[in-house]
């Protein structure tokens, strides 16, 4: 055996066999060595009269998944999750980006909050900037480069011509312009950082790589390690911008002219070589990206958060982008996956995102999956998976047939578990898993003990017997409870019942029997909550108890966050949108062209949501209440 340290160990078999079924048709088991480092090994079996050896990976890994010692400890913290791209400053490009995220990072950490959590920030498609969802990325090796903070980058400083453009009163117009837009204008934004970025590489080029300093060493060693991944994000997100400038309706590569549909067809080597530069560009700006997310993740480790960032990994990738246009076997192109139909949903769901195949996992020793995991575990404190039941069983939907004709295919969970708290631990980075809807028995007791929190979502959260809302003090406390998330309405849009009544604008309601129970169930819902967090002592003074009245306002909104907070979870994660009593939410699920999803942005800039009186007030009450809760 050869470790992943170097190490050479050799012995054999007769000396460690532990029992011998061969007879009976069954397997022949020894013992390796107990005190094995963590590690990915190789194992070789020689037999005599066989001339190659038997090899193998053999993976050793902990037990669980890594916690902070504050988590380990039991100390109880919050902190806000937030969809990167709402965020608003005086100072951004119309898009929340890294440098927002940074001044975020300082005002959490100064009210005494652990964390931020962010929406998926894989790379999306920068020539068609107008496919947003942050869930079905290109890619989710590399990052979205709308999220950089242009003015940030140390190369800006130095180019004049940059300078000039970006200090045009025309551009300082546009820029203004987006800001103030209530929506994210994705194609403007792309533009505007698409007009100043290039020039910012030709500054790099020629101040950097062209005198070899230690800042073009830097790029170039990121380069390396980026290996071939990278070279297929960067060539995809150069050739598709050519051929989108050419023809807007080039949305993805099973668009593209024929000799360009695959990575390695010879007309793409000859496209990266003919434009080099263009590829370079590419690389330089998920290596700027990368420096960015990196910088705020060390701010908030040196602001005292626990946890500082938590990411966030999309379930798969879309079907159109450089993943997949660069797969080696390692993704099921002709399906993909989705969920099963169920009550609330007859037809099911087809998330067109095509799934990693188990078979090939399991033969390449969990490559992909390895890769994917180093890359979501960098500079943060904790990942959350998104729809983490997939390690153990995804819906599968046969290409060009609807969700009701899927199927159940399982994955290899225990070591798919085992790989994940091995790189949690080497990454110093908790684990966090999104196990809403369907959940199969088999998983939960798994999951706990793979040290994986689970996700307790307030609303969801009943007693089987009466309906009734479990108290917070009952979840688990190796979870992370929250009131709403992206794909639910805003605490008051579910108070105001404003999903159902956009849903039924949108004719996502046809039924109107079905409408009508909704609307009873949402008030005996009302109902309940106002009964439970009376009955828990926090409902204030001067609220009524007859939910039919009772509207949503910043008493009931940070009495229910209270509620939670005192609970058990180890993590607590509340959206700034609660804060600014925000009714409209960033995504409503089953939408594709109803609503603009992924593009709300916040009612207020950063700054003036800090120096609000009423969020200064919930943010020290969180804190106070947390500390309480942790030491019981």
């Amino acid at each position: 055996m050869q470790t992943e340290q170097g190490e050479i160990l050799e012995g054999y078999l007769q000396s460690q066999i532990v029992r011998d079924e061969r007879k009976e048709g069954g397997p022949l088991v020894f013992s390796l060595p107990a005190d094995l480092p963590w590690g990915y090994h190789t194992l070789e079996v020689v037999r005599k009269r066989r001339k190659a050896p038997y090899v193998m990976k053999l993976i050793k890994t902990p037990k669980s998944c890594y916690k902070q010692p504050e988590l380990d400890e039991g100390k109880k913290m919050w902190g806000p999750s937030v969809q990167l791209y709402t965020l608003r400053t005086q100072h951004n490009w119309g898009i929340g980006d890294f440098g927002d995220l940074k001044q975020l990072v300082s005002d959490i950490a100064s009210r005494g909050g652990d964390f931020v959590g962010l929406n998926p920030i894989h790379s999306l498609f920068p020539a068609n900037p107008e496919g947003a969802s942050p869930y079905s990325p290109s890619s989710r090796r590399w990052l979205n480069i709308l999220y950089i903070d242009v003015s940030s980058v140390p190369e800006f400083a130095l180019s004049a011509e940059a300078q000039k453009i970006v200090g045009s009163a025309e551009f300082q117009q546009r820029l203004q312009n987006a800001r103030d837009s209530h929506w994210v204008n994705y194609t403007e934004v792309s533009k505007l950082k698409m007009n100043v970025l290039p020039l910012l590489f030709e500054e790099f080029k020629k101040r950097h790589l062209d005198e070899g300093t230690s800042r073009a060493e830097a790029f170039l060693s990121f380069v390396e390690l980026g290996g071939e991944s990278l070279l297929h994000q960067a060539a995809f997100d150069a050739l598709h911008g050519e051929l989108h400038a050419r023809d807007p309706e080039v949305w993805g590569w099973p668009a593209f002219p024929e000799e360009y549909r695959r990575f390695d067809n010879q007309a793409v080597s000859e496209f990266i070589r003919r434009n080099k530069d263009q590829v370079h560009l590419y690389m330089y700006l998920q290596w700027v990206a990368d420096i960015q997310i990196k910088e705020a993740q060390v701010l908030a480790q040196d602001k005292g958060m626990s946890l500082g960032l938590y990411r966030d990994l999309a379930v798969g990738v879309a079907d159109s982008g450089a993943e997949t246009w660069a797969d080696d076997g390692n993704l099921v192109l002709d399906a993909s996956i989705g969920a099963p139909p169920d009550i609330l949903g007859p037809l099911g769901q087809n998330w067109g995102l095509p799934p990693l195949n188990p078979q090939v996992l399991q033969a390449t020793g969990y490559e992909a999956y390895i890769d994917l995991l180093r890359a979501n575990m960098k500079h943060c404190g904790a990942l959350r998976i998104d729809h983490v039941l997939g390690l153990l069983r995804l819906w599968w939907i046969p290409k060009g047939e609807d969700a009701t004709n899927g199927a159940y295919i399982y994955y290899p969970v225990e070591d798919m578990l085992a790989i994940l708290a091995l790189e949690s631990h080497r990454h110093q980075c908790s684990v966090i898993g999104e196990d809403l809807g369907t959940v199969p028995d088999e998983i939960v007791e798994i999951l706990r003990d793979a040290g994986v929190h689970s996700y307790k979502v307030f609303f969801f959260e009943t007693s089987e017997e009466d309906g009734g809302y479990l108290s917070p003090a009952h979840y688990t406390p190796q979870s992370m409870a929250a009131l709403c998330t992206h794909d639910m309405p805003t605490l008051r849009g579910f108070w105001h019942c404003d999903d159902l009544k956009m849903g039924k604008e949108l004719g996502l309601y046809p039924d109107e029997k079905q409408l009508e129970a909704l609307f009873d169930n949402r008030l005996k819902s009302k109902q309940g909550i106002l009964d439970s967090v009376a009955w828990h002592g926090y409902l204030p003074e001067g609220v009524g108890r007859d939910a039919q009245y009772v509207p949503m306002d910043s008493y009931l909104a940070d009495s229910l966050q209270l509620h939670v907070a005192a609970g058990s979870s180890a993590l607590l994660s509340v959206q700034l949108e609660d804060w600014l009593e925000m009714d409209n939410p960033v995504n409503i699920p089953g939408t594709v062209d109803e609503y603009p999803n992924w593009r709300r942005k916040l009612s207020m800039n950063l700054e003036q949501i800090f120096a609000h009186q009423g969020v200064n007030r919930i943010a020290q009450k969180l804190t106070e209440v947390r500390a309480k809760a942790s030491k019981k």
